[in-house]
C-alpha cells in the first residue's frame, strides 16, 4: 500500500441521500508496471522547497508554472521531468531577519512563498510572493529566444530547452501590497486582465484587513469597504473568474468565490461576489470603493432519510467549465462540512442562469424587532444597484462616479442578496459522509463516448488521493454515481492542494506541500482484454477495440469498437466476443496451515461470490468461521483434507455473470511436509564441513548452519516431495484408467453372443 498508485475502488452510491458509510475495495496494481506505462509521473527533482502550487498553465507553449517556497518552476506539460527550468527567488536576508524579530517564522513563514504567476504578454509573466511578510513582485522573461523562434512545426520539435528563456527581469522589484498577502497561510486569488490586477488578498501585516482589490493599469485603485463584516467577514478566497453577461464589453463581470464567517450563526458561509470590471468607485460616497459589489450565498445541502437537511458549508474549490456559450459556463464547487463531529464532502453544480437570477432578485435587509434577515420591499433606486455603467441598461452613464448618491448608499448598506443560489436539481451530484477524508480540489473533463458526452470528475482529497467519478441519470429523479477509480498520487501521502487538467494532452497535474505528480486521465489497460470487462468498467475514456480495452477515439473503427457507458451491458455489446470460461489453476496447501485464493474483479461495480465444488456438486461458500473474505480473494484459515476441491470465483454486474477464477485446491499431508523440510543431522554436518574456512584446524562442536544452503536443501526436498506426489497421482490415474478399461472390457465381453 506504500506504492504511488494505490487503487481504491468504491461501490456504486446513489446521490440524493446521505449513505451511512462508504465502503472501499482495495487492490494494488504493480507500481513499476504503471511507471513503465507512464500512467503517472512524479516530479522527481529534489531541492530545498515546499508548498508546491500550480499557478498557471500555458496550453499554447506547453508549459506548467509552479510557485513554491522561494522557487519558481517551469515544467514541460508532456513530461514534467523533462529538463525543468527553475528560478531561485528568496527573500532578502535582511528582510528575513526583520521578519523573525517580529515574532514570525516559527514555522518557516519568513521566506518568499510564490503566490501569483499571471501572463503579462507573450514574452513575460508577472509574479508575486510573500517576501517574508513584505510582499514583492517582479517580471519573468519567458519563451523561445527570438533567433530560434519559428512557426515551422518541424523546428518546434527539434528545439532544445537551452533555447527557452525563463529568468527574472534583472533589476526590477516592486511592492506586492494589494497583489499578494503577507502571511503565506492566507489564501489569495488574482487575475491580470488588460493590465489591471484584480485580487482577493489581505492588505496588512496582521491579516485583519481582507479586501477585493484592483491595482495596476490605467484605472484607479478600488477596494471593498474596510472593516465592514457585511461585505467581507474573515474570508478565505478560492477562485476568481471573468464571465461576460452579453456581447457588450461594459457588461463583463468578475466573480469571486470564497468562504467566510457567517454573520448570524458564527459558522461558515460560502458566498460568491459579483463586481463590474469598469467600476471606478463613487463620487461622494464609496470613494475608491466598489459601487457594484453584490454578494450571494451558495447552498449545497442534502435531505436525509429522517427529513433533516444537512448543509455542506465550507467551500473548498471551484472549477469553471466552459461551454459553447461563453456567457453560460457551468460552475462546479466542492464543499465540506464545518467542524470535526460530522465529516463529509459534496460536489454541487450551478448554472449561470440561476446565479444571475439571484443577483437580479430581492436584496437582503435586516428588519423587525428580532432584527432578522428579510427581503427588502422598499423602493429600489435607479439605476438598479449592481448595474454596469455604460452597459446594456445604462448606455448614458460613462462612469460609476455618475451613479446617484441614493444608489451608492443603498449598495453600501445592502450588499447581500436575499435568496441563495441553489444547485441544479437542488441536490449534490456527489456525496461522501462517514468517511475519514474530505475533498479538497476538483477538475472536470468533458469526454465524447459512443453513446454521448459525459462529464468526468477528478476530485482531490486531504489524504493525497484523486478519485475519478462519473454521474449518470438512473431515472428522472435519481442520479447514479460511479467511482471508476481512486489513485494515490504522491510518494508520501499529503493533502491535494492544487489541480489542473489538460484535455488536449489527456493529463492531470496534482500538487501538494511536498511535490507534484502528472497523472494520465485514463488507464484502460487495467480493465483487461475481455470485451465484457471493458464494457462493465463504464469508463468513457475506454472502449474495446476488438483485441483489448484501449483509449477511445472517434477514429476507432465502428465495426469493432464496443462501449456502453450509460448501461454497461456486455450481453448486448459483446455478443459473440465474450471470453470463454477461465482455465483451471492448481494450488497446493499444507494441512493445518492457511492459504489464500486470489480473485480481483476488474470492474469496480462488480459483486463477487465464491462457489465450492466437490464430487461434481457446487454450492455457495458460507463457512464464515473458517474463511476470511477480502476484496482480493478468500483466506482459508486452517486447512483440512475436506477443503480440497474446486473453487469458483463468480462476478455479477448488471445481471451479467462470469467466472473470474477457477482454483483446484489440493492438500498436502502436514507430517510428510514437515519431515521433508527439516534437514537430517548427516546432511547438515556434511554441508557444514563443505563450507568450513581453509585455515580452521578444528571444526567447532556445533557449526553454524548456512541459511542459504538450508533454504536450498529445503527447496530441493520440497521439489522431491512434489515430484513423488505427482508420480503417485499419475500412477493412481493410470491404475484407475486401466481398471476402467478392464471393467469396460468385461462388460463388452459379457455382451457378446455365445456360441456363434
Amino acid at each position: 500500500s506504500q506504492g504511488i498508485f494505490h487503487t481504491l475502488i468504491r461501490n456504486v452510491n446513489m446521490t440524493g441521500y446521505l449513505p451511512p458509510y462508504s465502503r472501499y475495495h482495495c487492490s494494488i496494481p504493480d507500481t513499476q508496471t504503471l511507471m513503465d506505462t507512464r500512467a503517472a509521473r512524479p516530479f522527481s527533482f529534489s531541492f530545498n522547497t515546499s508548498d508546491y502550487r500550480i499557478l498557471h498553465m500555458d496550453q499554447d507553449q506547453g508549459r506548467l508554472y509552479l510557485g513554491s517556497r522561494e522557487y519558481l518552476v517551469s515544467l514541460d506539460m508532456q513530461n514534467v521531468n523533462k529538463e525543468p527550468l527553475i528560478i531561485h527567488w528568496p527573500a532578502p536576508a535582511q528582510r528575513k531577519g526583520e521578519c523573525q524579530m517580529t515574532g514570525k517564522g516559527k514555522h518557516g513563514e519568513c521566506a518568499n512563498f510564490v503566490r501569483l504567476i499571471e501572463p503579462w504578454n507573450r514574452t513575460h509573466l508577472f509574479t508575486c510572493g510573500t517576501g517574508a511578510y513584505k510582499p514583492i513582485c517582479t517580471y519573468i522573461n519567458r519563451g523561445w529566444r527570438a533567433e530560434h523562434f519559428s512557426l515551422d512545426q518541424n523546428n518546434l520539435k527539434n528545439r532544445n530547452i537551452e533555447d527557452y528563456l525563463f529568468r527574472l527581469v534583472p533589476g526590477y522589484l516592486d511592492s506586492g501590497k494589494g497583489k499578494c498577502s503577507y502571511d503565506p497561510n492566507h489564501e489569495d486569488v488574482a487575475a491580470l486582465i488588460n493590465g489591471n490586477l484584480y485580487a482577493g488578498v489581505h492588505l496588512d501585516f496582521m491579516g485583519t484587513d481582507p479586501a477585493i482589490f484592483r491595482t495596476m493599469g490605467s484605472r484607479p485603485a478600488v477596494r471593498t469597504e474596510q472593516y465592514d463584516s457585511r461585505w467581507l467577514n474573515e474570508p478565505v478566497f478560492i477562485q476568481i473568474k471573468q464571465i461576460p453577461d452579453s456581447s457588450e464589453k461594459n457588461d463583463d463581470k468578475l466573480y469571486f468565490f470564497f468562504r467566510e464567517k457567517s454573520l448570524d450563526s458564527g459558522g461558515t458561509a460560502s458566498p460568491s461576489v459579483r463586481i463590474k470590471r469598469n467600476d471606478e468607485g463613487g463620487q461622494k460616497s464609496l470613494v475608491n470603493k466598489w459601487t457594484t459589489f453584490l454578494k450571494a450565498r451558495l447552498v449545497c445541502s442534502v435531505m436525509g432519510d429522517d427529513g433533516v437537511e444537512t448543509y455542506f458549508d465550507e467551500l473548498r474549490d471551484v472549477f469553471i467549465q466552459p461551454t459553447q456559450d461563453e456567457r453560460n459556463p457551468m460552475v462546479y464547487a466542492v464543499f465540506s462540512t464545518a467542524g470535526s463531529v460530522f465529516k463529509g464532502s459534496a460536489v454541487c453544480v450551478y448554472s449561470m442562469a440561476d446565479i444571475r437570477n439571484v443577483f437580479n432578485g430581492p436584496f437582503a435587509h435586516k428588519h423587525g424587532h428580532n432584527y432578522q434577515w428579510t427581503a427588502y420591499t422598499g423602493k429600489i433606486p435607479y439605476p438598479r444597484p449592481g448595474t454596469c455603467p455604460g452597459g446594456t441598461f445604462t448606455p448614458g452613464l460613462r462612469s460609476s462616479k455618475e451613479f446617484s448618491d441614493e444608489a451608492v448608499n443603498f449598495i453600501r448598506n445592502h450588499p447581500l442578496m436575499h435568496h441563495p443560489v441553489y444547485p441544479i436539481h437542488r441536490r449534490p451530484l456527489v456525496v461522501r459522509s462517514g468517511v475519514d477524508y474530505r475533498f479538497t480540489t476538483i477538475a472536470v473533463d468533458q469526454v465524447d463516448a459512443v453513446d454521448g458526452r459525459y462529464e468526468v470528475f477528478f476530485l482531490g482529497t486531504d489524504r493525497g488521493t484523486v478519485q475519478k467519478i462519473i454521474v449518470l441519470p438512473k431515472n428522472p429523479t435519481t442520479m447514479e454515481e460511479l467511482t471508476l477509480e481512486e489513485v494515490e498520487v504522491f510518494r508520501t501521502p499529503a493533502p491535494v492542494k492544487t489541480m489542473r487538467i489538460s484535455a488536449k494532452r489527456q493529463q492531470l497535474y496534482v500538487s501538494s506541500d511536498a511535490g507534484l505528480t502528472q497523472v494520465s486521465l485514463h488507464r484502460c489497460g487495467v480493465y483487461g482484454k475481455a470485451c465484457s470487462d471493458c464494457c462493465l468498467a463504464r469508463d468513457p475514456y475506454c472502449a474495446w477495440d476488438g483485441e483489448s480495452c484501449a483509449p477511445f477515439t472517434q477514429a476507432t473503427k465502428r465495426r469493432s469498437r464496443r462501449q456502453d457507458v450509460k448501461h454497461g451491458d456486455p450481453l448486448r455489446q459483446c455478443r459473440g466476443f465474450n471470453a470463454k470460461g477461465k482455465a483451471e489453476t492448481v494450488q497446493f496447501g499444507v494441512e493445518g496451515s492457511s492459504t489464500f485464493l486470489e480473485c480481483v474483479p476488474r470492474s469496480p461495480q462488480a459483486t463477487v461470490k465464491w462457489l465450492y465444488q466437490k464430487e461434481g456438486r457446487r454450492k455457495l461458500l458460507n463457512r464464515d468461521r473458517e474463511v476470511l473474505k477480502t476484496p482480493q480473494g478468500i483466506l482459508l484459515k486452517s486447512l483440512t483434507h475436506s477443503d480440497a476441491g474446486l473453487y469458483h470465483c463468480l462476478a455479477t454486474e448488471n445481471n451479467f455473470k462470469h467466472t473470474l477464477a477457477r482454483v483446484s485446491l489440493r492438500i498436502l499431508d502436514r507430517e510428510i511436509a514437515v519431515a521433508l523440510t527439516v534437514p537430517d543431522e548427516d546432511e547438515e554436518e556434511e554441508m557444514t564441513k563443505r563450507h568450513q574456512k581453509p585455515h580452521q584446524q578444528e571444526p567447532p562442536a556445533t557449526p553454524p548452519a548456512n541459511p542459504a544452503l538450508l533454504m536450498e536443501a529445503e527447496m530441493r526436498m520440497i521439489h522431491q516431495y512434489c515430484q513423488s506426489y505427482w508420480a503417485q497421482l499419475t500412477t493412481a490415474g493410470k491404475a484407475e484408467e486401466q481398471q476402467t478399461k478392464r471393467t469396460s472390457r468385461r462388460h463388452t465381453e459379457g455382451l457378446k453372443p455365445s456360441g456363434g
